[in-house]
This record gives structure tokens, C-alpha cells and sequence, in this order.
């Protein structure tokens, strides 16, 4: 069945994980992407990072980390040294035949090459040409490098994360990097669709800081309105109580208890008929006014009963209630089944003769994403790219 983006051509001169990210998702929608990685540094950054890597039939480990097999599905490993004129010579071919190209080098880089966005869309003005950098092309920061642990940092979002007591909290994976990949092909696409009705190609700068501080949502526009500097709540909503993590008796569990008269179901469960009479806590606005006396009753009331006994009581009340589970938990559940989160692809090389990769969330019902190719060994596809664009 043809995919959503079938006949459109990806150049990725992109690395790590907010390129890589964006490009699989376009590999995934049926687009063909070529990956250009440096076969004097062994390609992508993420092909060296542990702890661990996919094995070969003799136990040596591969270049196919686990951090490089999350975001470099659906795509060619053509090995090419951008700063050799025959590797420019090639990237400007495979350009002129593209639809999109996505680079994250520091600002200013690729323009020594001749790989820059005006060179770009002057060779193919037809061309969608992403830059993803750590703080955007313009502004005083342009030239730093940057990471997600520096976006985290900067944008604010360590500063809400974490327990007010503690030091400010990165987000357990690498959220920064990941949001600028979605924010970015969403913009491609749009830039496709530009292009289509009019011919037109154009220049897409994305920064990961920006992506981050456009992710700050409702804590920021708070912020804009009342000049107040948000504070750390933990795992507790700073605006609806109680929404949080509880300690049970065999456990955590999440409740997120969404209005007042959730909460009067939820104390209905916990034998606490008498909290939504009290003025305190008969309202949102009042909850969280009076959070810590509250909690000072839900706490203890919560420790004495079974996560289990927490999820299905409360979900019988309509209350919605989940445990935490461990990754291995979350991703072997009949739920990550059903919706296929979790893919087995073949690869030649491997001990296991296959990987296995998390699923695209997206859902189509006429053009389904595709799981074609799994991640390739670096250079892998070097030889049969590059004969297409070789010339006599």
C-alpha cells in the first residue's frame, strides 16, 4: 500500500537524535531518505553511544546502538566526506534531485562547503531545506553548540521539574531534541504543500531552545500574564488537586482528578465522604489553595490500599487512576501490543537476525506508515545511492 509521502526524496545531513527523529518520521510516511553519515568519524555520533549495542553472530557488538536504532529506521547510509570536493559534488547531485533536505550543523558551517541553504535553493529552488541548530541562525546565541541538556536548561523546563526541595530535573529522555524533531517535520510538510501549489521551495529554521520554550504551554503564557515565576511541584499539578503521583501499599499510582465531581467520587472510594463538605476542598480553586492539608489526610488514606485495588476502584468511579510501570512494564503491556508500539524488524548481521524498534504512534487509515528497512550499518547503501547519481 503507498505511503502518504511515496516519490518524495529526503537528503539528511542530519545527526544525534532532533534530525534523525524528524527524518524517520518522514522515512515512516513512505518518503525515501538518504542519510549521509562521515566514514572517518563512523558515521553518526549515536552509532558509539552505550551502554549497549546489537550484537553479530560472533558476539561482537555492530554500530547499531540502541540510541542510533530509535531514530534511523527507513533510511540509505550513503558515506560521504562533506569536506572533499567529490563528497560536495555528490551531496549537490543528490540536492538537485531532492524534495527536502535536513541539516543540524552549528550555524554558518555548511556554507564553506557550498552545502548552505542559498546555495541549496539556488541549485533546486524547488527544495524544502530544514536547518535544526541548538539556538536557531539568528540571535546572540547562534553560534554556540547545543544539546537537549542545555535547551532543558535554558528554556526553563529544569526549572518546573523535579521536587521543590531538590535541584531543578532534566526529563528523563532527550524531550527537547525530540519535540524540535516533531515541530520540524510538521513545518517540512507545510513547506511541501507551499512548494507543490506554487513551486516554490524555502529555507526552515528550527532551533531545539526555541521548541522548548514553545513547549513551556500553559506555564509560560501564565508566566507572560502574571510576571510570577512558576514553581516546582514535583509530580503534583501546580493548577488541579489532587493530579499526582500517590504512594500505595505495593507501589505508585497516578490520579488525575479532573473536577469537583470527580473528587467527591474519589473520596467516595476512600471512605473520605466528609472532604467535599468542607470548604477547603470543595472546589479546585480551594484544593489548591489548601493542598498540603489535603494531602495531609489522601496520603495516608492512599498507602493503605494496593495500586490494583486504587485502579480499578477508581476507574469503577470514572475517576482515572494508572499505575507507573517500568518501561519493560509499559512496553510489553496488551495495550503496547494492540497498537503495535512495539516492531520487529529483520537485519541481516545481527545475532538475533532482527531488532527490535518502538512503533510509530501515527495511525492512517488509507496510507499506513511502512516499516521497510531497518536501520542501516553505516555506508551500508553508499555504493547502490551513489551509482544513480554517478554520471556516464
Amino acid at each position: 500500500m503507498a505511503g502518504a509521502l511515496d516519490g518524495v526524496k529526503v537528503l539528511d545531513l542530519s545527526r544525534v537524535l532532533a534530525g534523525p527523529t524528524c527524518t524517520q518520521l518522514l522515512g515512516d510516511m513512505g518518503a525515501e531518505v538518504w542519510k549521509i553519515e562521515n566514514p572517518a568519524t563512523g558515521g553518526d555520533d549515536t552509532r558509539h553511544w552505550g551502554p549497549v549495542s546489537v550484537k553479530d553472530p560472533a558476539g561482537r557488538e555492530t554500530d547499531l546502538s540502541g540510541y542510533f536504532l530509535s531514530a534511523n529506521r527507513n533510511k540509505y547510509s550513503v558515506a560521504v566526506d562533506l569536506a572533499s570536493e567529490e563528497g560536495q559534488r555528490a551531496i549537490c547531485a543528490m540536492a538537485a534531485e531532492a524534495d527536502i533536505l535536513v541539516e543540524n550543523f552549528k550555524p554558518g558551517n555548511l556554507a564553506k562547503y557550498g552545502l548552505d541553504a542559498d546555495a541549496m535553493l539556488t541549485l533546486n529552488p524547488r527544495l524544502v531545506y530544514c536547518s535544526i541548530s541548538g539556538y536557531g541562525q539568528t540571535g546572540p546565541n547562534a553560534a554556540r553548540p547545543g544539546y537537549d541538556l542545555m535547551a532543558q536548561a535554558y528554556g526553563g523546563i529544569m526549572s518546573l521539574t523535579g521536587e521543590p526541595e531538590c535541584e531543578p530535573m532534566k526529563v528523563g529522555v532527550a524531550v527537547a531534541d525530540v519535540i524540535c524533531g516533531l515541530y520540524a517535520s510538521s513545518g517540512i510538510l507545510a513547506a511541501l504543500r507551499h512548494r507543490d501549489r506554487t513551486g516554490q521551495g524555502q529555507h526552515i529554521d528550527i532551533g531545539l531552545l526555541d521548541a522548548q520554550m514553545a513547549w513551556l504551554i500553559n506555564v509560560g503564557t501564565t508566566y507572560l500574564e502574571t510576571e510570577t515565576e512558576p514553581k516546582r511541584h514535583g509530580n503534583a499539578h501546580p493548577a488541579i488537586v489532587p493530579y499526582q503521583v500517590f504512594e500505595a501499599a505495593d507501589g505508585h499510582v497516578v490520579v488525575a482528578v479532573g473536577n469537583d465531581r470527580q473528587f467527591v467520587r474519589f473520596c467516595d472510594f476512600l471512605d473520605l465522604p466528609q472532604l467535599p463538605d468542607d470548604p477547603r476542598y470543595a472546589t479546585n480553586r480551594a484544593r489548591t489553595e489548601h493542598r498540603e492539608s489535603l494531602m495531609d489526610v489522601l496520603i495516608p488514606a492512599m498507602r493503605s490500599r494496593s495500586v490494583e485495588d486504587v485502579v480499578s476502584g477508581l476507574e469503577a468511579r470514572s475517576v482515572t487512576a494508572s499505575a507507573v510501570q517500568t518501561v519493560g512494564q509499559a512496553l510489553t503491556s496488551e495495550q503496547a501490543k494492540a497498537r503495535e508500539m512495539v516492531i520487529e524488524m529483520t537485519k541481516p548481521g545481527t545475532a538475533k537476525g532482527a531488532v527490535r524498534l518502538l512503533g510509530n504512534p501515527l495511525k492512517f487509515s488509507a496510507t499506513p506508515v511502512r516499516y521497510d528497512r531497518a536501520p542501516p550499518y553505516c555506508g551500508e547503501d553508499t555504493d547502490e545511492i551513489l551509482r544513480r547519481f554517478r554520471k556516464g
